[in-house]
């Protein structure tokens, strides 16, 4: 992990870093001083030191420029804080807090119950016999909604993939042109159907299939995936990149298929 939640000096070289980003070429050491909550010459010594690393480069007089190994290295420390956001929001904060399943039996207020993730979804099942419990905090009836908190243990899931089917834009045939066979059996296989573009969801109704999303379908695929579906997701040449990217960046599992 990128040490810019490891200390405060490591944490301000991000944050100078950005700032650059934000502001270039033309980079005032004053104002980045100000925002960042240090002196101008520690700035100045911040920036010679990114210079030297190759993160920045300068262009003159109070010119500088983040090259592109500074945009992998911002990439990679913004991800990590990132995931150790979503660590503390959802593992840390989630823990404290109250979260909705389905009961998967008859149960009463105070009763422990395991958790399990099944099609995507909580669920709360008497008893503690799995690797993940808490206790429920309302009466409830097998199949209906119920509260549960003082979550303890982890989850047993093992996260799904995420499959692209790639259909020729309209131009080159769009849904004419692809294997409705193929888009069938691989709808048929997946847990979740999702398809982005006007191409993509007709071959998707041409084979029989009626897609769950066809809005922010990268962002669906990747939650779905993440809860341990199976998902395929049925996508324009001119969409593709923009639904690899943010499974990419989910790090979700998936490959890319022509249709």
């Amino acid at each position: 992990m990128v040490d810019v939640l490891d200390n405060k000096r490591a944490a301000t070289r991000f944050r100078i870093l950005v700032q650059i980003a934000e502001r270039q070429p033309a980079v005032s050491q004053g104002e980045i001083a100000e925002e960042v909550g240090v002196t101008s010459q520690a700035v100045s010594e911040y920036i010679r030191e990114l210079v030297d690393d190759g993160l920045v480069e300068k262009e003159g007089r109070s010119r500088y420029r983040v090259t592109k190994e500074g945009v992998d290295w911002l990439f990679q420390a913004a991800g990590d804080v990132r995931r150790f956001a979503n660590h503390v929001t959802e593992d840390v904060l989630g823990a404290m807090g109250e979260d909705a399943a389905i009961a998967t039996d008859d149960v009463e207020e105070g009763d422990i119950v395991s958790l399990s993730i099944e099609d995507g979804l909580l669920h709360a099942t008497p008893g503690n016999e799995g690797g993940a419990t808490g206790v429920v905090t309302t009466d409830a009836e097998a199949g209906t909604d119920v509260g549960v908190t003082s979550f303890e243990g982890v989850i047993d899931l093992e996260p799904g993939s995420v499959t692209v089917l790639q259909i020729p834009a309209v131009r080159s045939g769009g849904s004419r042109a692809a294997d409705l066979e193929n888009v069938s059996d691989r709808c048929d296989e997946a847990d979740l159907v999702v398809a982005t573009g006007v191409e993509a969801v007709v071959t998707c109704r041409e084979a029989d299939t009626e897609p769950a999303a066809s809005f922010a379908v990268g962002d669906v695929a990747a939650a779905a995936a993440e809860r341990g579906l199976e998902v395929v997701a049925v996508t324009t040449a001119d969409a593709t990149g923009r639904v690899t990217d943010t499974l990419r960046d989910a790090d979700v599992s998936y490959e890319v298929l022509e249709a």
